[in-house]
């Protein structure tokens, strides 16, 4: 059995139900269409459907809440990004289009509708918006792409780098791991060292290089089983020396971060902070943090590693060591924070070491390393160049603030302007229990994303997330996306998370009555007598198969009302008319003020238009109060005098004339006794 293809689905948000019914006539057969009739209905219809919504066609006139507060609502949602709209409406002012497009419309389509016009538009629509979210999926794919092929040239290089001297090539990638958590941790305890977020970043990249240097070294001397001879050590000593050299002959060595740091850490990574390293002998402070960070993570690594010349140290032994200062003195300050992630480098940095995929790697730094033509500046280049592609590819596609997650210790770092606006510390480990943190969010939104962000796989890794956050003392609607990372190990270990979260508030209110002031009369809210006539005038043409009635309402002796009583009694009599026409116009009709003292009604004509035209007659006569105000009313109908929008307002007009020749305060019918009454001049 074939199966049946479900419809794509479109809300029409109209408050006019002839509107939405021809609408529902011209897209009906290709679509599922859902009706709204004003705007907090199609709001509800929005939260229901979600993103099973191809299309809004969205009218601007609706009470309750017009067209443009449901564009706000869509934009502070956040569903105008997945959701195309296209405002259908008889109003071409251009600044009425223009608000529309500012708020995120994709097209406008002007009444009267050409069903050709509407059913390509909509197709067009749909399809672009489709286009766009694949392209927009696409996009994502090539971000997390490229994050991978960055660590995978990290790791390349690493083993590249190692190669030479007979190790496994995990020592560099150790040393990424153990200075990005020491600097984020310095950065936590105290700002003597102003470590931003890309600073770290860049340190911590720039540490794969800081034994790039034994390149240069002699292998034997490399790979000697042995304790080095004094002779050796002096040679051994000179890589620091070297790798400096090296980076220090690259073109951009002055204006690229990530090679001044590379080169601090080349160095002075063998450094101590009592003026006791080398090659030059610096102390303290003199010793650039970058390099002071790297040079004790050096040293742990190297103890806790089995080399060919020793055991590997147990980790406790390792640590007691440093602190001990039997492996050269240090900051210490930077004891301190060794202290405090002892247990997190335990974990983390052991627990990558038996994930490594050595094999493969080995065989591919060989295979580079066997390739001439390619000099080690040259890969350096190459690395560097994927790196600035990299952030600079996902910088254009964060307009708003980034972060980034750690996993251990378990951490969000915010770039600058987050911190800024945000209010919060750059660096915040343990974010579901920091206090500055859950002021900008809730609880519940915090432990929503923390759970998203853990159900996230390496096949779907990306999370979205919408929550109110607040910023520099208010609330503003932001869209936090977030892509989860892994390691390129075999069993793709969790290693943390890069997002942004964008501001989606908007708030355009202002504009909106001045728009509204194009098509209403400024007085009653009612239709004004140009769009009135344009939007009957439309019904009139396009659905033929409808019969209607307009009623032309003139207030008797209105003159007289306000020369008596006064302007502001004249104005309450004209609202009491425009509240009782409201609720008394047959369902689905409009009501329109035409003239200083004048009214329209039009609705269709269901064959009762006596009762019809008896029950608005007296329901708004009744209205008056203390005596004051009547109406003369006359009724023309389509099926008598025809379809032609000026004729039958002439008609209803004639009849109403006819009844202020009789005495006011009645109503009349067109009939072909008036076809030869005379209006006055």
């Amino acid at each position: 059995m074939e199966e049946t293809k479900s419809k794509q689905k479109i809300l029409i948000a109209d408050d006019s139900e002839m509107n939405r019914s021809i609408l529902t006539d011209m897209l009906g057969e290709e679509f599922d269409i859902i009706e709204a009739a004003d705007g907090l209905e199609a709001i509800e219809q929005i939260e229901k459907y979600d993103d099973k919504i191809s299309l809004v066609l969205l009218d601007i006139v609706m009470p309750n809440l017009d067209g443009f507060g449901v564009l706000a609502k869509m934009n502070e949602k956040n569903w105008i990004q997945d959701i195309p709209v296209i405002i259908i409406s008889s109003e071409n002012a251009s600044s009425f289009v223009e608000r529309g497009y500012e708020l995120g419309a994709t097209d406008y389509i002007q009444r009267p509708f050409d069903t050709l016009v509407v059913r390509r538009r909509s197709l067009n629509t749909i399809m672009l918006y489709g286009k766009q979210k694949a392209l927009k999926g696409l996009v994502e794919e090539q971000i997390y792409k490229r994050e991978k092929e960055q660590s995978l040239m990290i790791d390349i290089l690493s083993h590249a780098v190692e190669f030479r001297n007979g190790e496994s090539g995990k020592h560099v990638v150790n040393i990424r791991t153990i200075t990005d958590i020491m600097l984020n941790t310095l950065a936590g305890m105290t700002d003597q060292y102003y470590l931003s977020p890309s600073e770290i970043d860049v340190i911590t990249l720039a540490s794969s290089l800081h034994d790039i240097g034994k390149i240069a070294i002699d292998e034997k001397i490399l790979n000697k089983p042995g304790r080095f001879t004094d002779e050796e050590f002096a040679i051994m000593k000179k890589h620091s020396a070297f790798g400096a050299d090296m980076l220090a002959q690259l073109p951009n060595v002055k204006t690229e971060p990530l090679v001044q740091k590379a080169y601090e850490i080349a160095r002075w990574h063998h450094e101590r902070w009592d003026g006791r390293g080398y090659p030059d002998g610096l102390k303290g402070d003199e010793i650039p943090i970058s390099a002071q960070i790297v040079a004790l993570a050096d040293v742990y690594d190297a103890l806790t590693s089995e080399r060919c010349y020793k055991k590997a140290f147990s980790h406790e032994q390792a640590v007691s060591m440093i602190i001990n200062g039997e492996c050269g003195a240090f900051n210490p300050l930077l004891l301190e924070v060794l202290n405090k992630v002892a247990d997190t480098l335990k974990e983390r940095v052991h627990m990558m070491a038996d994930a490594q995929q050595e094999h493969s790697f080995d065989k591919f730094s060989q295979e580079i390393m066997s390739t001439k033509e390619l000099s080690a500046s040259r890969r350096t280049l190459d690395l560097l160049d994927r790196e600035r592609q990299k952030y600079q590819f996902i910088t254009a596609f964060s307009k708003e603030f980034l972060f980034e997650i750690h996993v251990n210790p378990v951490a969000i770092r915010f770039f600058d302007e987050s911190v800024h606006r945000l209010g919060v510390k750059q660096y915040i480990p343990n974010p579901l229990e920091d206090d500055e943190l859950r002021k900008c969010m809730s609880d519940k939104a915090l432990k929503d994303i923390a759970n998203l962000v853990s159900k996230a796989t390496k096949d779907d890794p990306i999370v979205n997330y919408e929550t109110d956050v607040v910023m520099e003392g208010s609330a503003h609607r932001c869209k936090i996306k977030i892509m989860k990372q892994y390691s390129l190990e075999e069993d793709y270990v969790y290693s943390g998370a890069v997002g942004k979260m964008e501001d989606i508030t908007a708030d355009y209110r202002q504009r909106a009555e001045l728009e509204r002031a194009a098509t209403h009369d400024p007085l009653t809210g009612l239709l004004n007598k140009a769009h009135s006539a344009k939007l009957m005038e439309y019904y009139l043409k396009n659905h033929k198969k409808t019969n209607y009635a307009l009623a032309f309402v003139d207030l008797d002796n209105f003159k007289k009302i306000n020369d008596t009583y006064g302007h502001q009694k004249g104005d309450q009599v004209i609202l009491t008319v425009t509240e009782t026409m409201r609720k008394n116009v047959p369902a689905g009709g409009l009501c329109a003020r035409v003239g200083g003292d004048e009214f329209v009604a039009f609705w269709k004509d269901n064959g009762k238009l006596k009762q019809c035209a008896k029950d608005l007659f007296d329901a708004i006569n009744g209205s008056f109060t203390e005596g004051i105000g009547s109406i003369s009313m006359g009724v023309a109908q389509t099926s008598v005098v025809g379809r032609d929008f000026a004729t039958l307002y002439k008609k209803a007009d004639i009849a109403a004339y006819s009844v202020k020749n009789n005495g006011k305060a009645q109503f009349c019918i067109y009939n072909d006794s008036l076809k030869d009454f005379q209006m006055p001049e």
